[in-house]
């Protein structure tokens, strides 16, 4: 019978700090947090002690809404180093999508992209369409929104992947880097489809999708239609062999030929 560990008392210890002048507890507070890394509840705790004794708290109130502070301050930091990581080109946010612009675009199927299930299921998401169609906003404000709920995410053209990828083979480590892209939650691909790719760019890309295949979700965006992805994959098995791993049990979402980009930009030159 395993002996029964100590009941834990830090009662000796508040008897013996009672002398603390009030100097002395402010700097072995701020000492403190420091140590123990609790940067928000040192730049707040002035203000949640006004806020404490106007409102009448009580100690727990009290140590409550500090520690709450410091939840919060850390989860938003993450959030930020996550949709950092991500190597986003530029920031876009789905709330800043124009859908009077683009009525292709059905916003309750956005809307519940953004909540992340589909990541979960380690589903697969499409966005098809012409250049000026908001793919591009669209696939950003979706990683976005992902990295913000927690999920790792990882945006790339798919021209610097395949690079990346025929680097990574002629050095010796294509299995380390097929592994890194496969344990990012969220693989967001840009422009499939503007450029053909070789035999060999083609069989590696598709060892990445293999690698996150019903696992870990990928999120693309084409100006082609799946029917004219041969122009990209010449090779037609392994053309419907990649199109069958990103459309399986996933969402396919085509924003149209029309370029509100384009329309908008006219629309503003005509009334320069």
């Amino acid at each position: 019978m395993s002996p029964t560990a100590p009941a834990t008392t830090i009662t000796p210890t508040l008897r013996r700090r009672r002398g603390l002048t009030e100097q002395a507890a402010v700097a072995a507070v701020d000492q403190a947090c420091r140590r123990l890394r609790l940067p928000t509840v040192r730049a707040v705790l002035d203000e949640a002690l006004t806020v404490a004794g106007k409102e009448q708290l009580s100690y727990q109130g009290f140590l409550a809404e500090l520690l709450l502070a410091e939840c919060d301050d850390r989860d938003r930091r993450s959030s930020i180093r996550r949709v950092k990581a991500a190597n986003f080109p530029r920031n876009k946010w789905l709330a800043d999508f124009d859908f009077d612009a683009n009525p292709n675009i059905n916003p309750a199927t956005i809307h519940t992209l953004a909540t992340g299930d589909w990541i979960r299921k380690g589903s697969p998401l499409c966005l098809i369409g012409d250049s000026g169609t908001g793919k591009t906003h669209l696939l950003i404000g979706l990683g976005t929104a992902a990295a913000e709920q927690g999920y790792r995410v990882k945006y790339t053209l798919a021209t610097r992947l395949v690079n990346e990828l025929v680097e990574a083979a002629d050095e010796k480590v294509l299995a380390k880097t097929i592994a890194r892209y496969g344990r990012v939650d969220l693989l967001c691909i840009d422009e499939l489809g503007y450029m053909e790719l070789d035999r060999r760019g083609a069989e590696l890309l598709f060892q990445v999708l293999t690698e996150r295949e019903e696992k870990n979700s990928i999120a693309i965006a084409s100006n082609e239609s799946f029917s004219g992805w041969t122009k990209t994959f010449s090779d037609p098995r392994l053309c419907a062999a990649i199109v069958d791993r990103l459309t399986f049990n996933g969402a396919i979402i085509e924003t149209g030929t029309d370029s509100y980009r384009l329309a908008h930009t006219i629309a503003q030159q005509a009334t320069s």
